[in-house]
């Protein structure tokens, strides 16, 4: 037998296979029917609000839902009527690669970024400062049993979580069952997660 017939296939080094797990884990996002989305978030919900009330929070942030991510909107809702103060994220417009947190509320005005994900216009006179802000709900593509994220790749939440870190602000992961692995291949960057809350 030559040496070729004994070649296996390379192995991935880890920015492939992050990149290999990005594309099924949204693959299978994709596949859910309305009515999973619709459960998911419903349970996503339910979770969120115990949490809290936990920690007694008043000032939360949150996302809108983009690509199959688990849908918030409920959740915005009954915090709105709860009288929570919801924030959402903006891109940073002088700061590459980081996020600012703007007031949210039934009058905001959004504009699609640079990804097409709608944002809270920039109006300084909403912005929420990282000392006020007391828990952080964020997307992700994938996670595992150790608290670790896998976004979609821009590291916007690692570097405003490494901030937020210093201030004991709560990061929660909000997912579907079907996006867990059992091991992420971590990079150096990476902000595990306080706590990932399960559609």
């Amino acid at each position: 037998m030559t040496d070729s017939c004994l070649a296996t296939k390379p192995t991935l080094n880890i920015t492939q296979q992050r990149q290999q797990i990005r594309r099924q884990m949204r693959a299978k996002r994709q596949q859910l029917s309305a009515e999973q989305q619709q459960q998911a978030a419903e349970n996503i919900c339910r979770q969120a609000l115990a949490l809290i009330a936990q920690y007694d929070a008043e000032t939360v942030a949150l996302y809108l839902a983009f690509n199959g991510e688990i849908s918030t909107a409920l959740l915005i809702e009954k915090l709105w009527q709860a009288g929570k103060t919801v924030c959402l994220p903006r891109l940073h417009p002088f700061t590459a690669g980081h996020l600012l947190f703007f007031r949210y509320d039934r009058h905001s005005l959004l504009q699609p970024n640079q990804f097409a994900i709608p944002e809270p216009e920039l109006d300084l006179t909403r912005l929420v400062t990282k000392n006020e802000l007391e828990i952080i709900f964020t997307p992700l593509v994938a996670f595992d049993r150790q608290g670790n994220r896998l976004g979609m790749g821009g590291g916007f939440y690692d570097r405003t979580l490494q901030h937020l870190q210093q201030r004991n602000v709560i990061a929660v992961g909000l997912a579907h069952q079907c996006q867990q692995v059992n091991q992420l291949p971590i990079e150096h960057w990476d902000v595990p997660l306080s706590q990932i809350l399960v559609g």
